[in-house]
């Protein structure tokens, strides 16, 4: 493990001069020079006109709704997938739509995206319009399918598109090869928004609103789902994006949340007054994603559907039970991989530099979690495949930085075209098919593929920080404003920080957490520090004297007092 700190520029930059020092090293590490970069305002977010074919799609759907005209939304089975669709049905009904319906594809029966399949079940709804939320883009064959049926075919989507495009009557992704939006990093619900907000504003040229009396809606009251879509999905969280989660979490707590998001915050047992970006990512994103993973997705739809809180805590009681069934599952299939990985060390193999795993028996819901835990553990592009059928093997892939997943699959499609039945994705992480009589002519491949493209350095773990904290700063006002300088999320990292500290106490609590005091050396400060899941064959060790710690500042509050505690990412002896 090697422990890097982030460099930074301080030439020009314009912060106000009440920002500590440290803040500013911060967000020049981030690439942030002034106080206006921090400027989380609604009306700085961009504008929908530069978002290609918007308006084309607004067009479409203004004639639908004037129309009268059946509206289906196709949606996709993870958090993004189901907070699209559900900010889709509610922006429809709330402009006037005549019953807009979804359709979520169930991952055992039809897989990823607009499948021919798919299209056979969403005929029977008889849709005038179907809008594809969060896929569409690679569904050539099912875009197809729809349109001979007659149906107008929406797509909005954010994956990056292959060198074909489907037929659509109108796409809508700001990854288009002709789009000029100045983010490239939406997720499917920002990109689901921006189709909202340019219908709205359709409508409104249109006078529809003031000829059926109808309220114009507002377009901030569904960023509490853009917020938590697109902190789920993982996107880089770029200044649009920040934009757009800030104002969702400041609704969220401010209370004026969906009851569904504010029912899984309370089962998760997080105060939504004091929601941060990552309370999305860690509690509420998993539980929605666990429906898809486990079972069928429109439970989590319908959490975030509906206006009852209790029916809200029905369905997130409900959603929290997957979300249990998921991590015991998880757990085991996680040991399985991880006796593959020993055996190979312990047979003195090297370690391929594109790993693959597989098991019949594995879950198809569960292989990207497993994939992401084995990903950090060999710090290599991994793939985890499942059996779905009788020579059909579905795999789910994430990648390390540097290494571009997607494009990685793409070009061992054109090496090796008997390999990949199909495949798409992003940077960081893909799915795919592949035959089961081919995984292990794919594994060699993939391994050859990503030794290739990767160096032996991207290959060594690396823990970012921001360096040593002034002693000064281990303050609880400090921490507080840390935490509201945010949202923090992908590309635009939680600050972390190293240093060697003294080491006075440290006890396992929970079996597998270890907890410490320590003392900050030059202040003589006296902090507590936490590290989840330690190795138990490394600590505690009572010979520690002086530990290097890498962490995050914490508010603990326990009985109404605040103390300030560090959040162990790593730990050495130092």
């Amino acid at each position: 493990m090697r422990i890097e700190r982030r460099s930074y520029q301080t030439t020009d930059e314009h912060f106000s001069a009440d920002m500590p020092p440290s803040l500013q090293r911060i967000f020049l590490a981030r690439g942030v020079s002034s106080s206006q970069e921090l400027d989380y305002r609604l009306p700085l977010l961009l504008r929908p006109e530069p978002l290609f074919g918007v308006q084309a799609a607004a067009s479409i759907l203004a004639d639908a709704i004037m129309g009268e005209q059946k509206i289906l939304i196709v949606g996709d089975f993870d958090a993004d997938g189901a907070t699209s669709t559900s900010l889709g049905i509610l922006a429809l009904e709330a402009m006037g739509a005549i019953a807009p319906d979804y359709l979520v594809p169930n991952r055992f029966e039809f897989g990823y995206g607009l499948t021919p399949e798919i299209v056979e079940v969403a005929k029977e709804k008889q849709p005038d319009v179907l809008v594809t939320v969060d896929n569409g883009i690679a569904s050539l064959d099912g875009v197809r399918a729809a349109k001979s049926y007659g149906m107008k075919v929406v797509v909005t989507d954010h994956h990056l598109p292959g060198d074909e495009l489907p037929e659509a009557d109108a796409i809508v992704n700001p990854n288009h090869p002709a789009c000029g939006f100045d983010s490239k990093n939406l997720a499917g619900v920002g990109v689901i928004f921006y189709v909202m907000s340019a219908l709205r504003a359709e409508l409104k040229r249109r006078n529809w609103f003031e000829d059926q009396h109808i309220p114009e809606p507002k377009m901030a009251d569904y960023l509490d789902l853009v917020a938590l879509g697109t902190v789920a999905d993982v996107v880089s969280l770029d200044t649009n994006n920040r934009i757009l989660v800030q104002q969702g979490i400041k609704r969220i707590q401010a209370g004026l949340a969906r009851p569904g998001i504010l029912a899984l915050l309370e089962i998760g047992r997080r105060d939504y007054s004091r929601l941060k970006a990552s309370d999305l990512g860690f509690v509420v994103g998993p539980r929605l994603n666990a429906a898809g993973r486990l079972d069928d997705m429109s439970v989590g739809i319908e959490c975030l559907l509906t206006l009852h809180p209790h029916q809200a805590k029905q369905y997130a009681q409900q959603l929290d039970q997957f979300n249990r069934e998921r991590k015991a599952i998880e757990s085991d299939m996680k040991d399985q991989a991880e006796e593959v990985l020993s055996s190979l060390l312990d047979e003195d193999q090297d370690m391929p530099n594109g790993m693959c795993f597989y098991d019949p028996d594995w879950h198809q819901g569960v292989i990207g979690i497993l994939a992401s835990r084995m990903k950090e553990k060999c710090h290599r592009p991994v793939i985890a495949f499942a059996r779905v059928g009788d020579d059909e093997l579905k795999g789910s892939a994430r990648s390390i930085a540097g290494v571009h997943i997607r494009d990685a699959l793409d070009l061992l499609a054109k090496r090796y075209p008997q390999l990949l039945s199909k495949f798409g994705g992003h940077a960081m992480a893909a799915g795919m098919s592949i035959k089961e009589s081919h995984y292990d002519a794919f594994r060699l491949a993939f391994d050859a593929i990503i030794s290739d493209w990767v160096t032996p350095e991207q290959l060594e773990a690396t823990v970012w920080t921001d360096g040593p904290l002034a002693p000064e700063d281990f303050s609880l006002s400090f921490a507080e404003q840390v935490r509201l300088s945010g949202p923090w999320g992908q590309a635009f990292p939680e600050p972390c920080f190293d240093g060697v500290f003294e080491v006075l106490q440290q006890r396992l609590v929970g079996e597998k957490h270890l907890k410490l005091m320590v003392r900050e050396p030059q202040s003589g400060l006296l902090l507590d520090a936490i590290c989840f899941f330690v190795d138990l064959e490394k600590w505690p060790n009572e010979s520690c004297a002086k530990i290097r710690l890498v962490y995050k500042l914490d508010i603990n509050e326990f009985r109404g007092q605040k103390n300030l505690q560090l959040m162990v990412d790593y730990l050495e002896v130092a």
